[in-house]
């Protein structure tokens, strides 16, 4: 199988367009849950292709406004890769969105276009799934607020945080979707003096650095601070170590999920990622 039976065709790809602007793509991963988008420019030559804009770049670099210094190159492929090439490719260079270009861009291949291949059966996929999860589980607590939510999930380097309640059972999940649902642009100025965090704040994260008395220009990323328990999942889809590939890769096309949380009995024991299961297919 090649890229070309699973890529979603040109006609079909959402884009974003430079010159352009942060709120551009934020409107579309809001609106379509896309986790980055293709930019492209038009010149008089027609279409060029220019490179992705993520989720991840946007809540990163907050302070950056301009479509063009957002964006970042990445891999390409062209229609006769073939899925092990097109796995292998995901998983080393991290990337959730492939480009197929042959001088211009005729589509894009996903994670989520190989996952539902393998949840048609397009793709072997009768290794169990404790083959493949991870043991080690990124996790938060019910009541931290999602302003410390998200730098947890950036400094773990992974989209979701499993949320843990008193007990330390499994209580829901969230992702760097559902904080990018909540998320919003805000501008203004801001007096530095006023706006570090005292020593006596609740969860104090890192306040922000003082120059003098001077009022600063901002742009930013606002994320709601109230409890994560707020904006999880709390009807959370899991697995066990002996359900097949194929029946977890269903399970994330029917609940439009990238991540199940494998259980044994009621014990959290591990995490499938949709690029685990990708991993496995050319191990």
């Amino acid at each position: 199988m090649n890229v070309s039976d699973v890529m979603t065709t040109r006609s079909e790809v959402v884009t974003v367009e430079v010159p352009g602007t942060r709120n551009d793509a934020l409107a579309y991963l809001q609106e379509r849950g896309f986790s980055s988008l293709p930019v492209i420019k038009r010149t008089d030559d027609g279409e060029e292709f220019r490179g992705i804009v993520t989720r991840e770049s946007l809540i990163r670099r907050p302070d950056e406004d301009q479509l063009a210094l957002l964006m970042v190159e990445v891999p390409s492929v062209d229609q006769a890769t073939t899925i092990e090439e097109l796995c292998e490719l995901i998983v080393s260079r991290r990337e959730r969105r492939i480009p197929v270009v042959d001088g211009r861009l005729e589509g894009i291949v996903t994670v989520t276009d190989v996952i539902r291949a393998v949840a048609n059966g397009d793709i072997e996929g009768e290794t169990a799934v404790e083959e493949c999860a991870t043991e080690d589980v990124n996790a938060t607590y019910t009541e931290t607020p999602l302003t410390v939510v998200e730098p947890e999930i950036s400094y773990a380097n992974v989209p979701y945080a499993v949320v843990l309640d008193d007990e330390a059972d499994m209580a829901g999940i969230v992702t760097e979707v559902d904080i990018i649902d909540v998320a919003r642009i805000v501008e203004g100025e801001a007096g530095t003096g006023d706006s570090i965090a005292g020593q006596d704040d609740d969860w104090k994260w890192e306040g922000i650095k003082a120059v003098g008395n001077r009022y600063l220009p901002t742009r930013n990323v606002e994320i709601p601070a109230a409890p994560v328990r707020e904006f999880m999942t709390d009807d959370v889809v899991t697995v066990s170590t002996s359900t097949s590939l194929q029946d977890a890769a269903q399970l994330m096309i029917r609940h439009d999920v990238e991540q199940v949380p494998m259980v044994s009995g009621d014990d959290l024991v591990g995490i499938v990622r949709d690029v685990d299961v990708l991993e496995a297919l050319y191990d």
